[in-house]
C-alpha cells in the first residue's frame, strides 16, 4: 500500500518538471534565434530549414536539478550519483563547445571517457556489472566501453523529429518500472522517471515539424546519465532488462557502424545510413517512424518486464525478434515510400 500511496508524489513531481521543461525550452529557443545558433540543411540533414540547435540547454540543467532536489531528503543516493551529476555537467560543457566551435573527435572522445571513468570509480559499491562473468578490473573496463558506446550512439541517433524524445522516455519509464518491480531503492525508481518526464516537456517543440533540436549538449549528457542508470540497473542483477529496454538503439546503430567499417568509411563522419533515417528518406514522415520507433520500444518494455520477473532468457529472445522485424520493416520503408506519405 506504501507504494502505491508514494506513486502521487512522484507523479505530481513529474508533471511539474515536465511543464517546467516545456516552458524552460521555449525560453531557450527564443535565445538560440536571437543569437542565431541554428543547424542549418546539408547534404546529410534529415530535414530541410534551419532550426535553433541547443534545446538540451533548458533540458540537462532543469534536470540536474530535479534529480537534486528529490534525493536532497533521500536517506540512500544511488552508488556514483552525485559524480554522475557532475559528469553529466561536463559532458554539457564540453558538449556545448562542440556545438559552438565543432571540436575534433578525439577531444569530444577524451572528454566523454573522463567521464565515464570517474563514473565508473564512483560506482564501486554497485557491485559486479557483468555478473561475476568477468574479473574485477575487466568488468569495469568492458562497463566502461560499453557506456562510452551508448553515449556516442545515443547522439548518432539523434537524427530526426521526436526520435531522441521517443526513446528517452521509453527507456526511463521501463527503468522506473522495473527498479518498482524489483523494489529497488526510491531512487531508482524516481530518477529515471524525472528524466522521463523533462524529455516530454522538450518533446513538445522537437515533435515534427520540430521548432528546436536538441543539440549534442543535450543528447550526449542524456546518454550519459541513461546509460549510468542502465548499469546500475545490471548491477542489481537485472541485466536481461537493461539490455533489453535499448535495444533497437543499440541494433540500429552497431549494424550501421558495423555497414560503414565494412566499406571503410569514416565512421565519426556524420551519415544519412541509418534504419530510421533511411525510412525517412524513402518517403516516411519524421513523425511515422518516431511513432513507430515508439511502438517497438512499448514491445520491448514489456520484455523488460518479463525479464524482471524472472524469464530473462526467453524475454532476451523475444527482443531480438521484436528488434530483428522492426529492423527489417525500416529497410522496406527505405525501398518503398507511402502511397501517400505525410502526416
Amino acid at each position: 500500500m506504501s507504494a502505491v500511496l508514494s506513486f502521487w508524489p512522484l507523479a505530481v513531481v513529474c508533471a511539474l518538471v515536465a511543464a517546467a521543461s516545456c516552458a524552460a525550452t521555449g525560453m531557450i529557443r527564443t535565445l538560440l534565434l536571437q543569437f542565431h545558433i541554428l543547424d542549418r540543411p546539408n547534404a546529410r540533414s534529415s530535414h530541410s530549414v534551419a532550426t535553433p540547435r541547443g534545446g538540451g540547454l533548458a533540458l540537462l540543467p532543469l534536470l540536474l536539478v530535479a534529480w537534486l532536489l528529490w534525493q536532497a531528503d533521500a536517506i540512500d543516493h544511488p552508488p556514483g550519483f552525485e559524480i554522475a551529476v557532475i559528469g553529466a555537467v561536463w559532458l554539457v560543457l564540453v558538449s556545448w563547445l562542440d556545438d559552438l566551435r565543432d571540436l575534433p573527435a578525439i577531444v569530444r572522445l577524451l572528454g566523454q571517457a573522463l567521464a565515464v571513468a570517474v563514473a565508473l570509480f564512483a560506482m564501486a559499491d554497485a557491485g559486479p556489472l557483468f555478473q561475476g562473468l568477468l574479473p574485477p578490473l575487466l568488468d569495469r573496463l568492458a562497463a566502461g566501453l560499453l557506456w562510452l558506446w551508448f553515449i556516442n550512439l545515443f547522439n548518432f541517433m539523434d537524427g530526426i523529429d521526436g526520435i531522441t524524445g521517443v526513446e528517452a522516455i521509453a527507456v526511463g519509464l521501463g527503468l522506473g518500472l522495473v527498479a518498482w518491480l524489483l523494489g529497488l531503492g526510491s531512487g531508482e525508481i524516481a530518477l529515471p522517471w524525472l528524466l522521463a518526464a523533462a524529455v516530454a516537456g522538450f518533446l513538445v517543440w522537437n515533435w515534427a515539424p520540430a521548432k528546436l533540436f536538441l543539440g549534442d549538449v543535450g543528447s550526449v549528457p542524456l546518454g550519459f546519465l541513461l546509460g549510468w542508470l542502465l548499469l546500475l540497473l545490471a548491477a542489481r542483477g537485472a541485466w536481461a532488462a537493461a539490455l533489453i529496454l535499448p535495444a533497437y538503439y543499440l541494433a540500429d546503430a552497431s549494424v550501421t557502424l558495423l555497414r560503414r567499417a565494412a566499406r571503410r568509411a569514416r565512421l565519426w563522419q556524420a551519415h544519412r545510413e541509418h534504419f530510421y533515417q533511411r525510412a525517412v528518406a524513402g518517403g516516411h514522415s519524421h513523425a511515422r517512424v518516431s511513432l513507430a520507433i515508439a511502438g517497438c520500444n512499448l514491445l520491448l518494455l514489456g520484455l523488460a518486464l518479463a525479464a524482471a520477473w524472472g524469464y530473462a532468457w526467453p524475454a532476451l529472445a523475444g527482443a531480438g525478434v521484436v528488434v530483428t522485424l522492426f529492423l527489417l520493416l525500416l529497410q522496406r520503408w527505405s525501398r518503398l515510400g507511402l502511397e501517400s506519405p505525410g502526416d
